[in-house]
């Protein structure tokens, strides 16, 4: 009997890019294709959390003087979060900015997670992320609340890690950042097909990268 052909993606995120939450969309699409043409493959993903702005004060700054601040005029943050909405509506993903009051430190939201990728299962894991994104873009909570995090961790059963959460550098050129089979990468929210695309190439026999 042949052994059961892998998939590995490495998928390095962090949670207040609204790129990340978009491309994630992209590729569980691209995954639902990539499996219905190959039904037996499996598909390992690993997530890895960077943290963008660790600089942040724990309880986060306004995010609307935040975005001002990064962007330098009203104009731009405007332009820049229509585009957000405009690449959120093709994948069914609405952004209502104002609902945002902090741009939050997500040092303990990283912690939470890195919790969750060592006890909680692949399906649960990526449920975590979802409901996490919707917290912050969606329904407007804040990632840096502890008690908000402490009820997440106790609807998906985590045990919360006595270890502090340790901020990690972004070692990669930007996020959302695909890896496939340490063979290809692609960075952006690319479309789906594009990322079935390099899924399909990456499991053409070949050495793999060191």
């Amino acid at each position: 009997m042949s052994e059961r052909q892998v998939l590995r993606l490495d998928v390095h995120i962090e949670l207040i890019c609204p790129w990340c939450q978009i491309g994630l969309r992209h590729l569980q699409r691209a995954r639902a294709a990539l499996l219905a043409e190959q039904p037996a493959l499996h598909i390992e993903l690993h997530w890895q959390l960077h943290q963008l702005l660790p600089g942040l004060p724990e309880q986060g700054l306004p995010f609307r003087e935040f975005y001002l601040e990064r962007l330098g005029s009203a104009a731009a943050v405007a332009a820049r979060q229509a585009q957000v909405q405009a690449a959120g509506h093709a994948v069914g993903l609405s952004y209502d900015f104002e609902r945002i009051a902090r741009m939050p430190n997500t040092a303990l939201a990283h912690g939470l997670l890195r919790d969750a990728q060592a006890q909680l299962d692949a399906t649960a894991m990526e449920a975590l992320l979802e409901r996490l994104f919707t917290a912050h873009f969606q329904c407007g909570e804040d990632l840096g609340d502890a008690a908000l995090l402490l009820q997440l961790a106790q609807d998906f059963g985590i045990r919360p890690s006595a270890s502090p959460p340790r901020p990690v550098a972004v070692a990669v050129p930007g996020v959302p950042y695909f890896v496939f089979n340490r063979l290809y990468a692609l960075s952006g929210a690319q479309s789906h097909e594009h990322l079935l695309a390099l899924m399909e190439q990456a499991l053409r026999p070949q050495s793999a990268l060191s």
